[in-house]
């Protein structure tokens, strides 16, 4: 049976608005910033950075709030909003609507996050708290299908790459290897990749010094409608 939510004089429902974040980075692997629950419902189970949205405030301003009060992340590199969630039942405790968002952060930025707060690779997903899997895995989604027809890779590389450490980003992003050739081909070709006039220096190992790159534009632009980075054959 659904439940009654609070209704003003003239009758309006009255219900909470949440706005919940998903925040991706590369590290080891495409991970999921998350936090553990303190209480219930879902205690101890992982969550997603979300809380209520204020009544002064856009949703877009209230997820970086949240942000930045439950993991000490202050700025991501890419915000984007997913989708409004509007199950009477997401939310055990009572009626809440939630709008999602998709938050992008470097591979080399270095996050200074509280003890009940970690990186949680997105291919270990499981009892999270609410539908968070499901929004997580819809961010995934999205985010792996524009790496093919935009520059948002540019959110998740540091700010000087070798075509090599771009390339792990993207095999790392999209789930399946990427051909390094091709990548610098496709982007070059799109005017994505800008070449630094400098190189690595030689590791103690040895080895040429490889060239260095960075991204032409920091903003979301759409390079490709209808390109697919598909896995190296």
């Amino acid at each position: 049976m659904t439940r009654q939510p609070a209704r003003d004089n003239s009758g309006v429902a009255l219900y909470r608005h949440e706005a919940i974040a998903a925040v991706l980075q590369v590290r080891e692997s495409l991970s999921v910033l998350v936090s553990e629950r303190p209480r219930e419902p879902f205690d101890g189970h992982p969550a997603l950075p979300s809380g209520p949205v204020e009544i002064d405030e856009q949703i877009g301003d209230s997820v970086l709030r949240h942000l930045n009060r439950r993991t000490n992340l202050k700025s991501v590199a890419y915000l984007e909003q997913l989708d409004t969630r509007s199950d009477p039942f997401r939310d055990p405790a009572q009626r809440t609507i939630g709008t999602s968002y998709l938050g992008l952060i470097p591979s080399e930025q270095e996050t200074d996050l509280p003890d009940n707060a970690y990186w949680l690779p997105v291919s270990k997903l499981k009892d999270m708290a609410f539908d968070h899997a499901d929004i997580v895995n819809y961010a995934v989604e999205r985010l792996r299908g524009k790496l093919s027809y935009t520059n948002i890779a540019f959110a998740l590389a540091p700010d000087e790459f070798t075509i090599a450490g771009l390339r792990a980003i993207y095999t790392a992003a999209l789930g399946h290897d990427v051909a390094p050739t091709n990548l610098q081909r496709v982007l070059t070709r799109r005017g994505q990749l800008e070449k630094l006039p400098k190189k690595t220096t030689a590791g103690s190992k040895g080895g040429r010094p490889a060239q260095l790159y960075r991204f032409a534009v920091h903003e979301l632009v759409v390079t490709d409608p209808f390109a697919v980075l598909r896995p190296e054959s």
